[in-house]
């Protein structure tokens, strides 16, 4: 029983929007901005051995951080200490945030690398969102409020990610192994959740037993 959503998406593609419709829908828990919270929260836990190693630069680490605090859109969420950081270790804060998420089923996971951390897991379905470069833009646009920081955005993000995954996991963003379905939301929202709605129930009731 596919018990658990998650939605990986194109920075802009209507990732975090179409998120949150579907646990409505489904009346499953959303996992989203949530999940940064908690991240922030645990990437400040002092560690003493952390503090005191050398300074080093980390760019991985602040690549990390751009990806899931300025892609919240929340400009009032905490940034983790990085003095007490380094990539590798918040990369295991994401998955434990993830994993402990999950076991919270039935629930709609958006982005922070779920379908990688939980590829093992049979009890998923992932999906994929991506749209074109202007559709982007304009979503962005909506939300910052700034031509500048839009366009700015849109240009890097999806490009951090992408080397922050071949960097950290060894293999392309998106991996399309990892998904279920990939889907562009220029189509429009609607008509994307209640694609995805469609498709979800479709796995579901494959995996039903048959009755004799």
């Amino acid at each position: 029983m596919k018990q658990i959503l998650l939605i990986d998406r194109e920075f802009g593609a209507g990732g975090a929007t179409i998120g949150e419709k579907l646990a409505g829908r489904l009346g499953w828990k959303l996992f989203d901005d949530t999940l940064t919270q908690e991240i922030a929260r645990q990437a400040k836990i002092p560690v003493d051995v952390c503090r005191r190693r050398e300074e080093r630069a980390d760019p991985w680490l602040q690549r990390l951080v751009n990806l899931i605090w300025k892609g919240t859109f929340d400009r009032n969420l905490p940034s983790p200490d990085l003095a007490i950081l380094n990539s590798d270790r918040l990369v295991a804060i994401v998955q434990q945030t993830i994993e402990r998420a999950a076991e919270k089923k039935p629930c709609v996971i958006v982005g922070r690398g779920a379908p990688h951390f939980l590829r093992d897991r049979t009890d998923t379905f992932s999906v994929f969102l991506y749209a074109s470069r202007e559709i982007k833009y304009r979503r962005i646009l909506k939300r910052v409020g700034n031509e500048t920081e839009a366009v700015q955005l849109v240009d890097t993000m999806d490009d951090d990610r992408r080397k922050f995954v071949k960097h950290h996991f060894g293999h392309e963003w998106p991996n399309r192994q990892l998904f279920q379905v990939m889907l562009n939301t220029g189509m429009g929202d609607e008509i994307t959740i209640e694609t995805i709605l469609n498709l979800l129930n479709a796995a579901n009731q494959k995996e039903e037993p048959v009755k004799s």
